[in-house]
C-alpha cells in the first residue's frame, strides 16, 4: 500500500510502498479514503513522544483519517465491512498512521460512524482539532453571556472553537488577518474580529470590551504571547487556557485567573457528539487545502509555514 511515512525521527517525510497491515483480534481494517493534517503529525515525526511511547519505523504518519471498513478481526461487533467511519487512526508502537491507504483500529479507539451525506475529505478534517475545541470550550467552562477571546481563530481548532463558544451563548472575539478571514469568522458567530498582523492587541481588545473578558483560548502563542493578554482578562475568576503548554498555572492562580494547559481527549462518543452537530448544521469545518497523497510532503511543508485559514485535507 502508498503511505507517507519517515524512515527515523527528524527524517524527511516521504511517500514508501509499504504492507497492508491484517487486523488481529478486535482489530478492523479501514481503507482510507482521505486524512486530515495537523500541527501535532510533524511534532510526533520530530519525537515529540519519543519518551513516552514506543515508535516503530518506517513510521506512518497522520492520526485523522475517514473511509470504509474493509475486513474485521475476530470479537469486533460495532462495525461491518462497508461502513463509513472518521476518527484518529496513530498507531505508534506498530508505526501506522493515516497518511495511507489502509490503517487499523479497535473498538475502543476514537473512530465512529461518518455524518450522514459528509464527504470523506470533510471528515477527515474533523477529529483531532475539531474534539480539541469541543474540550477546551468545555474545560473552561464557557457559559451564555461570557466574553470569549480564541487567538489563532482561523486553523482548525480555532474556528470550531469559535462555534462552540457561540453556541453556549457567549460574545465571541477572534483574531484574523484580512477582509476574507474576518468575514468567515463572523459567518461563524464572531461579534468582533481582530487583526493580530497589525500589532499587540490587548489595547483593542480593552476598547471593545472594557471590562475585559471571561475567556482567553490561545492556540498559537508561547508563554510571552499570552502573558500580553492577562490585562485584558477578568480577575478574580478569568481563565485563560492554551493547547501550547504556555500557561503558568501557578501564577495565575495568584491572581485570580484559572489556568488551562489542555491537550486532546479523543474518543468514539465525543465524535459521535460531533457526527450529530454536523448533521443538524451547527458546526462547519472549512477546509483551507486538499493535495494528494503523493504530495503529502509539500503540503506539510505549506501547513508548517503557518497562516492557514481552515484544514488541510489529503486525498487517498
Amino acid at each position: 500500500m502508498r503511505a507517507v511515512a519517515v524512515a527515523d525521527f527528524g527524517a524527511e517525510p516521504e511517500v514508501m510502498d509499504l504492507p497492508e497491515p491484517v487486523p488481529g483480534p478486535g482489530e478492523f481494517l479501514v481503507h482510507l479514503r482521505a486524512a486530515g493534517m495537523n500541527p501535532f503529525d510533524w511534532k510526533v515525526a520530530e519525537g515529540l513522544l519519543r519518551r513516552a511511547v514506543h515508535h516503530s519505523f518506517p513510521l506512518i504518519l497522520g492520526s485523522d483519517g475517514a473511509g470504509t471498513v474493509h475486513a474485521v478481526g475476530d470479537g469486533v461487533s460495532a462495525f461491518r465491512p462497508g461502513e463509513r467511519v472518521y476518527g484518529q487512526f496513530l498507531r505508534l508502537p506498530q508505526g501506522l498512521g493515516s497518511y495511507s491507504e489502509y490503517a487499523l483500529a479497535t473498538e475502543e479507539d476514537a473512530v465512529a460512524r461518518m455524518p450522514d451525506g459528509m464527504l470523506f475529505t470533510q471528515a477527515a478534517a474533523v477529529p483531532t482539532a475539531t474534539m480539541t475545541a469541543y474540550g477546551l470550550v468545555e474545560a473552561a467552562g464557557v457559559d451564555a453571556g461570557q466574553k470569549v477571546l480564541v487567538v489563532g481563530a482561523t486553523g482548525g481548532v480555532g474556528q470550531s472553537a469559535v462555534q462552540f463558544a457561540r453556541d453556549r451563548g457567549a460574545v465571541v472575539a477572534a483574531t484574523a488577518a484580512g477582509a476574507e478571514a474576518e468575514e468567515w469568522m463572523r459567518h461563524l458567530g464572531a461579534s468582533e474580529v481582530l487583526d493580530h498582523t497589525r500589532g499587540p492587541i490587548v489595547e483593542r481588545l480593552l476598547e471593545l470590551c472594557p471590562d475585559g473578558v471571561h475567556t482567553v483560548i490561545d492556540l498559537v502563542q508561547d508563554a510571552g504571547g499570552v502573558a500580553s493578554l492577562l490585562p485584558a482578562v477578568h480577575r478574580p475568576g478569568g481563565t485563560v487556557a492554551s493547547t501550547q503548554g504556555a500557561v503558568d498555572t501557578a501564577a495565575l492562580a495568584e491572581r485570580g485567573i484559572t489556568g488551562i494547559n489542555y491537550s486532546n481527549r479523543g474518543s468514539a462518543r465525543l465524535l459521535a457528539v460531533l457526527a450529530d452537530l454536523i448533521d443538524a448544521g451547527r458546526l462547519q469545518v472549512r477546509i483551507d487545502h486538499e493535495a494528494d497523497l503523493a504530495d503529502a510532503p509539500s503540503a506539510l511543508t505549506r501547513l508548517r509555514s503557518g497562516g492557514a485559514r481552515g484544514k488541510t485535507v489529503l486525498r487517498i
